[in-house]
């Protein structure tokens, strides 16, 4: 059997199974890895990489044809990356308890870049 059959998703499973349990509980999964507990702002941000690991994992999973280049296959991947970590960090800046300067700029470029790769998705979707 070829090793990339079952490599592949095998880490694609992985990487989005540690993001799921980053979402869930960012400071369980640092207290289980490093022995320590996070703070708020470490919390925010294991839940942001939570999310773009599942991005990752969805768009290496992403079944690959002959004709399908492999950028054409991680846009699903990403949009939904850029779905979740608009949602995630604007509910962030709603809250008013973890605003960064950068914050609403990143709120905005995930939102531009969602709008891109969505039309993206959606153009070849249809063809």
């Amino acid at each position: 059997m070829n090793a990339v059959k079952w490599i592949v998703p095998a880490a694609a499973v992985e990487a989005a199974v540690t993001g799921l349990i980053l979402i869930v509980s960012p400071s369980l999964f640092a207290w289980l890895i490093l022995g320590t507990e996070l703070s708020p702002a470490g919390n925010a941000l294991g839940r942001l990489a939570g999310i773009a690991m599942i991005g990752a994992g969805l768009a290496a999973w992403w079944p690959f044809s002959a004709t399908v280049c492999s950028t054409t296959a991680a846009v699903p991947g990403f949009t939904i990356y850029n779905l979740f970590a608009t949602i995630y960090l604007a509910y962030l800046g709603i809250a008013g308890q973890l605003v960064g300067i950068l914050l609403w700029p990143a709120v905005a470029l995930h939102a531009v870049l969602l709008v891109l790769l969505g039309r993206h998705w959606l153009a070849f979707g249809s063809k």
